[in-house]
């Protein structure tokens, strides 16, 4: 199997006072290898109502796949192809955003409530060479997804 063009991914979401944590926290486990762990942090929001951030750092080749394949599944995944230049930064991260209640019901789709950030490979570490590694990465785990097992 390929090596995969990203160090890492990050993913985070927020559950609020009046959402159920179980569903916010199952949102997240969408984009995530079964078992995986994923952090709980408790906060406050500016008016002392109790905010729960959900996060979770895959690192591992195998599961930084796993969660590409996840977004590749997205039907709006040609849209990020689209906007690969603006999602990623001159510090070589991929931005990106998705629909918390869409990821509840087992649909991944572009929206608001999870935050997705992968830092691309690129040597030398440039904005462009990281363009062009994201886009391969992307397309190679587009190629898997199509292909059956």
């Amino acid at each position: 199997m390929a090596s995969v063009p990203f160090h890492y991914v990050d993913l985070r979401t927020f559950s609020y006072e009046t959402e159920d944590e179980k569903r916010v926290e199952a949102a997240l486990r969408t984009f995530l290898p079964e078992e995986f762990e994923v952090e709980r942090a408790e906060s406050q929001g500016h008016h002392g109502d109790r905010i729960v951030v959900y996060s979770a750092r895959v690192e591992r080749a195998d599961d930084v796949r796993y969660v590409l394949a996840r977004v590749a599944a997205a039907p709006d995944y040609d849209r990020i192809f689209d906007e690969l230049d603006d999602r990623i930064t001159d510090n070589c991260e991929l931005f990106l955003r998705f629909d918390k209640q869409a990821a509840f019901g087992g649909e991944i789709r572009l929206g608001d409530g999870i935050t997705f950030r992968a830092k691309v490979e690129a040597y030398p570490a440039k904005r462009e060479a990281a363009i062009e590694n994201a886009r391969e990465g992307l397309e190679a785990v587009e190629g898997d997804a199509d292909s059956p097992d």
